[in-house]
Protein backbone atom coordinates (compact mmCIF):
# COMPACT_ATOMS: atom_id res chain seq x y z
CA UNK A 1 0.00 0.00 0.00
CA UNK A 2 1.19 3.52 -0.72
CA UNK A 3 0.08 5.31 2.52
CA UNK A 4 1.77 8.74 2.75
CA UNK A 5 4.38 8.37 0.13
CA UNK A 6 3.70 11.63 -0.87
CA UNK A 7 6.70 11.82 -4.44
CA UNK A 8 7.72 9.57 -7.13
CA UNK A 9 11.17 8.01 -6.46
CA UNK A 10 11.42 7.16 -10.20
CA UNK A 11 13.29 4.04 -9.58
CA UNK A 12 16.52 5.82 -7.91
CA UNK A 13 18.52 6.12 -4.78
CA UNK A 14 17.90 9.55 -2.85
CA UNK A 15 20.92 11.21 -3.94
CA UNK A 16 20.56 10.43 -7.56
CA UNK A 17 17.00 11.53 -7.86
CA UNK A 18 17.83 14.97 -6.41
CA UNK A 19 20.74 15.25 -8.72
CA UNK A 20 18.81 14.24 -11.66
CA UNK A 21 15.74 16.67 -10.60
CA UNK A 22 18.41 19.57 -10.02
CA UNK A 23 20.06 18.75 -13.59
CA UNK A 24 16.58 19.05 -15.00
CA UNK A 25 15.51 22.34 -13.24
CA UNK A 26 18.92 24.04 -14.62
CA UNK A 27 18.16 22.83 -18.28
CA UNK A 28 14.45 23.84 -17.91
CA UNK A 29 15.73 27.81 -16.30
CA UNK A 30 18.05 27.71 -19.06
CA UNK A 31 15.91 26.77 -22.66
CA UNK A 32 12.67 27.30 -21.22
CA UNK A 33 11.19 24.23 -22.40
CA UNK A 34 12.73 20.55 -22.55
CA UNK A 35 11.46 17.14 -23.28
CA UNK A 36 11.22 13.98 -20.93
CA UNK A 37 9.24 11.72 -19.60
CA UNK A 38 5.38 12.16 -18.30
CA UNK A 39 7.06 11.05 -14.56
CA UNK A 40 9.64 13.11 -14.64
CA UNK A 41 7.57 16.06 -16.10
CA UNK A 42 5.64 15.70 -12.77
CA UNK A 43 8.03 15.29 -10.88
CA UNK A 44 10.03 18.23 -11.84
CA UNK A 45 6.99 20.22 -11.55
CA UNK A 46 6.70 19.56 -8.12
CA UNK A 47 10.44 20.26 -7.80
CA UNK A 48 10.63 23.67 -9.30
CA UNK A 49 7.84 25.38 -8.52
CA UNK A 50 8.15 26.03 -5.10
CA UNK A 51 11.63 27.44 -6.52
CA UNK A 52 10.56 30.05 -8.84
CA UNK A 53 7.93 31.09 -6.26
CA UNK A 54 11.03 31.66 -4.04
CA UNK A 55 12.72 33.50 -6.52
CA UNK A 56 9.76 36.22 -6.45
CA UNK A 57 11.91 37.67 -3.34
CA UNK A 58 14.98 38.63 -4.09
CA UNK A 59 16.77 38.22 -0.91
CA UNK A 60 20.29 36.89 -0.17
CA UNK A 61 18.28 33.97 2.00
CA UNK A 62 16.43 33.23 -0.64
CA UNK A 63 19.55 32.62 -3.30
CA UNK A 64 20.89 30.40 -0.95
CA UNK A 65 18.23 28.59 -0.33
CA UNK A 66 17.40 27.74 -3.96
CA UNK A 67 21.05 27.64 -4.84
CA UNK A 68 20.82 24.59 -2.42
CA UNK A 69 18.89 22.63 -4.60
CA UNK A 70 20.12 23.44 -8.06
CA UNK A 71 23.78 23.62 -7.47
CA UNK A 72 24.33 25.93 -10.34
CA UNK A 73 25.00 29.58 -9.84
CA UNK A 74 23.96 30.60 -13.78
CA UNK A 75 20.97 28.45 -12.86
CA UNK A 76 20.11 30.90 -10.26
CA UNK A 77 21.14 34.19 -11.75
CA UNK A 78 19.02 33.40 -14.44
CA UNK A 79 15.81 32.90 -12.02
CA UNK A 80 16.08 35.77 -10.22
CA UNK A 81 17.24 38.11 -12.75
CA UNK A 82 14.78 37.01 -16.07
CA UNK A 83 12.39 34.47 -14.97
CA UNK A 84 11.38 36.04 -11.51
CA UNK A 85 9.88 39.42 -13.85
CA UNK A 86 8.03 37.33 -16.07
CA UNK A 87 5.85 35.39 -12.92
CA UNK A 88 6.37 38.28 -10.60
CA UNK A 89 2.07 38.84 -11.00
CA UNK A 90 1.21 34.97 -11.20
CA UNK A 91 -0.31 33.30 -8.33
CA UNK A 92 1.22 29.79 -8.95
CA UNK A 93 1.14 27.51 -12.09
CA UNK A 94 4.45 28.25 -13.61
CA UNK A 95 5.01 24.77 -15.52
CA UNK A 96 2.84 23.41 -18.16
CA UNK A 97 3.18 19.89 -18.90
CA UNK A 98 2.20 18.74 -22.70
CA UNK A 99 2.36 15.34 -23.54
CA UNK A 100 3.54 14.67 -26.84
CA UNK A 101 2.93 10.78 -27.49
CA UNK A 102 5.39 7.60 -27.08
CA UNK A 103 9.18 7.33 -27.19
CA UNK A 104 9.94 5.58 -30.66
CA UNK A 105 12.59 3.08 -28.59
CA UNK A 106 10.92 1.90 -25.59
CA UNK A 107 7.35 3.27 -26.01
CA UNK A 108 7.78 5.53 -22.71
CA UNK A 109 4.77 8.08 -22.69
CA UNK A 110 6.66 11.52 -23.58
CA UNK A 111 5.68 14.84 -22.42
CA UNK A 112 7.16 18.60 -23.55
CA UNK A 113 7.65 20.51 -19.97
CA UNK A 114 7.90 24.79 -20.45
CA UNK A 115 7.71 27.89 -18.55
CA UNK A 116 4.21 29.51 -18.94
CA UNK A 117 5.31 32.88 -19.52
CA UNK A 118 7.92 32.03 -22.16
CA UNK A 119 5.43 30.51 -24.95
CA UNK A 120 4.61 33.09 -27.21
CA UNK A 121 1.83 30.70 -28.98
CA UNK A 122 -0.24 30.65 -25.69
CA UNK A 123 0.45 33.95 -25.00
CA UNK A 124 1.10 36.65 -27.73
CA UNK A 125 3.57 39.48 -26.98
CA UNK A 126 3.56 38.56 -23.09
CA UNK A 127 0.07 39.58 -22.53
CA UNK A 128 -2.31 37.76 -20.88
CA UNK A 129 -5.77 37.36 -21.42
CA UNK A 130 -8.14 39.54 -19.35
CA UNK A 131 -10.79 37.21 -17.30
CA UNK A 132 -13.93 38.91 -17.15
CA UNK A 133 -16.29 37.38 -14.78
CA UNK A 134 -19.93 36.49 -16.07
CA UNK A 135 -22.71 38.45 -14.78
CA UNK A 136 -26.30 38.53 -15.35
CA UNK A 137 -27.60 39.56 -18.11
CA UNK A 138 -30.00 42.42 -17.06
CA UNK A 139 -28.29 45.40 -17.99
CA UNK A 140 -24.94 46.34 -16.06
CA UNK A 141 -22.22 48.28 -17.92
CA UNK A 142 -21.54 48.35 -21.37
CA UNK A 143 -18.76 47.05 -23.24
CA UNK A 144 -16.43 49.42 -25.35
CA UNK A 145 -17.40 47.58 -28.66
CA UNK A 146 -21.29 48.20 -27.87
CA UNK A 147 -20.81 51.49 -27.32
CA UNK A 148 -18.94 52.40 -30.07
CA UNK A 149 -21.37 50.61 -32.35
CA UNK A 150 -24.29 52.56 -30.51
CA UNK A 151 -22.53 56.17 -31.03
CA UNK A 152 -21.71 54.78 -34.93
CA UNK A 153 -25.50 54.24 -35.49
CA UNK A 154 -26.66 57.21 -33.36
CA UNK A 155 -24.40 59.43 -35.42
CA UNK A 156 -25.86 58.27 -38.52
CA UNK A 157 -29.75 58.87 -37.95
CA UNK A 158 -29.15 62.36 -36.92
CA UNK A 159 -27.30 62.93 -40.13
CA UNK A 160 -30.03 61.64 -42.74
Amino acid sequence: MRHGKKHNHLGRKTAHRKAMLANMACSLIEHKRINTTVAKAKALRVFVEPLITKSKSDTTHNRRVVFSYLRDKYAVTELFREVSVKVADRPGGYVRIIKLGNRQGDNAPMAMVELVDYNEIYNPKGKQAKKSTRRSRRGGSKTEATAQVEETSTEQKSEE
